[in-house]
């Protein structure tokens, strides 16, 4: 008479199974596996206006200072504004002023909040950064940040 071999398997199968979670090493540590993204890093925001503006909003101060905050302990190599107007209104000139003085407002908080101000690369689009393939951009009222940063050696 033959036993049957199938309960045979699932018991051997079950204790290589249990013996694997005894085993060191078998498994890695959850801090091996998980990983938080790195604080010293490229790190990009826009920072939006009202219309005609160059103030900061609230929201804008508040994602200037959170920025800053994340690359407390980082070498900011490079820290590049743009600044953009809607072409809607105003003339050629007056949106290109209005450009340079959202760049700059965006830069000397930035430069406020603990970024170095030699790394700092600011220029202005004014309307013509406004269209994009052709087409007016309402969305351009804002300033374009990009730092660069690594960890301190």
């Amino acid at each position: 008479m033959m036993k049957p071999i199938l309960p045979i398997i699932a018991a051997g199968l079950t204790l290589a199974l249990l013996a694997g979670c005894s085993t060191p090493g078998v498994f890695k540590k959850r801090s091996d596996l998980v990983s938080n993204p790195a604080a010293c890093g490229a790190k990009r925001f826009e920072v939006y206006f009202d219309q005609d503006q160059a103030r900061l909003t609230t929201a804008a101060r508040e994602a200037i200072s959170l920025t800053a905050t994340q690359l407390q302990g980082c070498d900011v190599t490079k820290v590049q504004v743009l600044g953009l107007a809607d072409a809607r209104t105003g003339t050629p000139a007056s949106n290109q002023s209005l450009s340079e003085r959202r760049a700059r407002s965006v830069a000397e908080a930035l430069a406020v909040a603990g970024l170095p101000a030699p790394a700092f690369e600011i220029a202005a689009a004014g309307a013509e950064g406004a269209v994009v393939n052709g087409v007016n951009d309402p969305l351009r009222r804002r300033t374009e940040v990009l730092i660069q940063a690594q960890p301190r050696r």
